[in-house]
């Protein structure tokens, strides 16, 4: 076995960013973004008058981590870095389809990067 297959089958193993189950629930997430998030948040993550976008950098994970993520679907947000006003919570989602979203947003801010504060 060669040292790329070896690499390659332990990166896979340990759920990297590639693995099959992060692109499986990042095309989860895809969906549901779009029938939770979207319409406060753009489909394009970019934001609208009802959100902010989460490519901004105020949400980069050392900043606004996934369990502030968590705690806004679950719990709603009280407005900060924004004058958009409070968020609700989002009612019916379960902890997988958080995860789902979470790993879809996180996989887009990569794919696309961040944009500056304020906009």
């Amino acid at each position: 076995m060669t040292a790329a297959a070896v690499t390659a089958g332990l990166v896979a193993a340990c759920g990297g960013a590639g693995s099959p189950e992060h692109s499986a629930a990042s095309q989860d997430g895809s969906a549901l973004y779009a029938s939770s998030c979207a319409s406060c948040h753009g489909s394009d993550l970019r934001g609208t008058d009802e959100g902010p976008s989460h490519l901004s950098i105020v949400y980069e994970p050392n900043h606004h981590g996934d369990d502030s993520f968590r705690s806004a679907i679950r719990n709603g947000a009280g407005q900060h870095h924004w004058n958009f006003g409070d968020m609700e919570p989002i009612d019916g989602l379960d902890d997988t389809e958080i995860d789902a979203i979470i790993a879809f947003v996180r996989s887009e801010q990569e794919r696309e990067g961040f944009e500056s504060y304020p906009p």
